[in-house]
């Protein structure tokens, strides 16, 4: 059974940290509802660990060619995010968004353990942050990429991910809703919010690390792996529907969720 557990949370991590639907707080959600040991944030933390390696599969020639054009190439005006390449600035305007997240992460993780855990609070954030994605996708009909995003853009988008902290928000939601309030279009701004994931993730795991190993176990690692593999599934996929679609479903899958989360705590 605790191995089936973690398959179930592993593919729910790997898909709901990719897709604007809040993996965290579905992490909350599903032991909840089928009555299992909440894991605490540690086992979330490592599921977490598992979504960064699939986003480093997924983007290792995209971080290797933002690195080599922080330090070993100069800017040739000519970068763009929809064909691989990337303006020199690239790797100093993940840092800049980086920031906020990392300091949510170290003061209120306190908070996040006793207070946000609650499934009436991730329903609310489902329906709110979900109506933000819904509003920002209509309305925003950007066309920028990621070489034409500043450094107050970029800490803007990085103050919405230090949002995502409480469940149900939805990191990538949130960081996808600003990125496209900020001009970039549907693909440029989740190929941001995912790539600004990749040092945030890093640290939580580090912070977790000694706490991770000594709970080490078959049953941790099967839902690392599972996360891996169904995370990196997952953006494959969800790069793809975007060059066709719109975030609209995700709002109804949220809004669905949320009334059925109401509708379980009060009956």
């Amino acid at each position: 059974m605790e191995y089936l557990q973690s398959v179930i949370l592993g593919i729910i991590q790997g898909v709901g940290e990719f897709l604007p639907i809040s993996s965290s707080g579905h992490l909350i959600l599903v032991p909840w509802i089928l009555d299992w040991d909440d894991k605490g944030l540690s086992f979330d933390v490592a599921l977490h660990f598992g979504t960064l390696l699939s986003i480093v599969a997924y983007f290792f020639k995209d971080w290797l060619e933002i690195f080599k054009m922080a330090f070993f190439r100069q800017d040739n005006g000519d970068s763009d995010i929809k064909n691989g390449k990337y303006p020199k600035k690239a790797l100093w305007i993940i840092v800049i968004a980086t920031i906020p997240g990392v300091l949510a992460g170290l003061f209120l993780e306190e908070m996040v353990e006793i207070i946000f855990r609650n499934p009436f609070l991730v329903a609310f954030n489902l329906i709110f942050w979900g109506a933000i994605l819904y509003f920002s996708d209509v309305k925003a009909k950007g066309d920028h990429r990621l070489s034409d995003v500043t450094l107050k853009k970029a800490f803007a988008v990085g103050c919405a991910q230090a949002l995502a902290i409480i469940p149900g928000t939805s990191r990538s939601g949130v960081t996808i809703s600003m990125g496209l309030l900020c001009g970039l279009d549907r693909i440029s701004a989740a190929k941001f919010s995912f790539l600004m994931l990749t040092p945030i993730v890093f640290g939580a795991t580090v912070l977790k690390f000694e706490e991770i190993v000594s709970n080490f176990n078959l049953t941790l690692l099967t839902g690392i792996v599972v996360s891996a593999v169904s995370g990196y599934i997952a953006i494959k996929y969800l790069i793809k529907f975007l060059e066709k679609a719109s975030y609209k479903i995700f709002f109804w899958y949220r809004l669905f969720l949320a009334i059925l989360i109401v509708v379980l705590y009060l009956f």
